[in-house]
């Protein structure tokens, strides 16, 4: 089973994502969490395939719960969410190995879809 985290504070954006990518594919498996903490505490027990990670989240950065996952689980692939289009928030993900960067405004099903067939298509 593909495991997606999905670390996201906006409650109805968390609620369409996790309706799009159940009704895209009906066999991953959404644990999610609505800020930086308990994101963490689930890291400990679930190791996701992608994690889906808006950059700023209510007691933390993303960039932080992402830069502590990717230590405790290497081979997943993350991708940031956030509504700034700053140049140096990309800049600083890049930096942090996270393979993908979404802005929440242009963010589209087709884009999400493909990374995610493209990370079946590789494991």
């Amino acid at each position: 089973m593909f495991r997606i985290l999905l670390v996201e504070d906006d409650r109805a954006l968390k609620e369409i994502l996790k309706l799009e990518l159940t009704e895209s594919f009906p066999s991953i498996i959404i644990e999610e969490a609505s800020n930086g903490k308990k994101a963490r505490e689930m890291i400990d027990s679930f190791c996701p395939h992608l994690a889906l990670i808006d950059i700023r989240l209510p007691d933390e950065s993303g960039l932080q719960v992402a830069k502590e996952l990717k230590a405790k689980c290497p081979d997943t692939a993350v991708a940031i969410l956030t509504s700034y289009d700053f140049p140096e928030y990309e800049k600083a993900a890049l930096e942090l190995g996270i393979s993908h960067y979404f802005v929440k405004t242009r963010m589209g099903r087709n884009e999400i879809n493909g990374m995610i067939n493209s990370l079946l298509n590789n494991s």
